[in-house]
């Protein structure tokens, strides 16, 4: 798949983040979009950045965790372009909380949405790649597919849930010579909104010694990644067939840790966390 142009990509998440940057660099490579987002205003904001590109463009509101309608989506996808060649499966949510305190209902919200809505993209379109004769599946999956964070449980649950599925895929994939592959992202801080529409449990506050405001503040001071650039690089990682793609240096750096660490990048993690939080408690008490 070195070659994008005249392909069919689709692509979910689009109406903003990492999922526009992939849509706009995908016209830009000649590559023709089906765009699905549940923001259906974010989604036309990004079709009419793309209007300079002479590519077909569709677009669908789309919640990933509806199975039924993920599958119709990729059926519409092949009606309406004559084939499907790449899915990105990009949407996805963050969730903050310990274990003890998030509920049942919590991690299926974000599982249904990060896990189920990749394995749902990935297995609604691959028999239309194989159709296709080509076709490559993208699944984001995150820094925290590397290594768990406190209070990110269902967060981490979800993501190393999707680095396992796509590495078991690329191996039944090179097992069985398709003509289908695959790619796991690993993206570590972009600037997104993600941190905007994080779920906080209340008592997490008593943990990090921040608000959910200020908690959110400084997870977005962490983004130093532009979605353009993490774009270019995973589309980059397609062209090369990449197993794994790591986006940004603090990636990098998680990978870097988990390898030389082993389990005891744990210790290093928590140490990190109570320094911040009793500096979080120190500044409360000043403000």
């Amino acid at each position: 798949m070195q070659n994008l142009s005249g392909k069919v990509a689709a692509v979910t998440g689009a109406g903003s983040g990492i999922g526009r940057a992939l849509a706009i660099n995908l016209a830009q490579n000649g590559c023709n979009v089906a765009l699905s987002d549940v923001n259906e205003a974010g989604l036309a904001e990004t079709v009419e950045m793309m209007k300079q590109y002479p590519v077909k463009i569709t677009t669908q509101k789309l919640d990933v965790s509806d199975k039924d309608a993920f599958y119709a989506w990729a059926d519409q996808v092949v009606a309406d372009h004559g084939k499907a060649n790449l899915v990105f499966n990009n949407a996805g949510v963050a969730l903050a909380g310990t274990v003890g305190d998030l509920s049942i209902e919590d991690y299926k919200w974000i599982m249904d949405i990060n896990f189920y809505g990749v394995l749902y993209g990935t297995k609604a379109f691959l028999p239309h790649m194989e159709a296709a004769g080509e076709g490559h599946i993208v699944n984001i999956s995150s820094i925290f597919g590397l290594a768990s964070q406190p209070l990110m449980s269902g967060y981490n649950a979800s993501k190393f849930a999707v680095r396992g599925l796509t590495e078991s895929l690329r191996q039944d994939l090179d097992i069985a010579g398709s003509c289908v592959s695959t790619t796991c992202v690993h993206p570590g801080g972009i600037k997104t909104n993600i941190a905007q529409s994080t779920r906080f449990n209340e008592k997490s506050s008593e943990i990090t010694g921040a608000s959910a405001d200020d908690s959110k503040a400084e997870f977005e001071r962490l983004f130093i990644t532009t979605p353009d650039k993490a774009a270019k690089t995973i589309i980059n990682g397609v062209k090369k067939n990449k197993r794994r793609v790591l986006i940004g240096p603090d990636a990098v750096a998680f990978d870097l840790m988990v390898r030389t660490l082993g389990s005891w990048y744990q210790k290093v993690i928590v140490s990190v966390m109570k320094l911040q939080a009793n500096q979080n408690r120190k500044k409360n008490k000043t403000a």
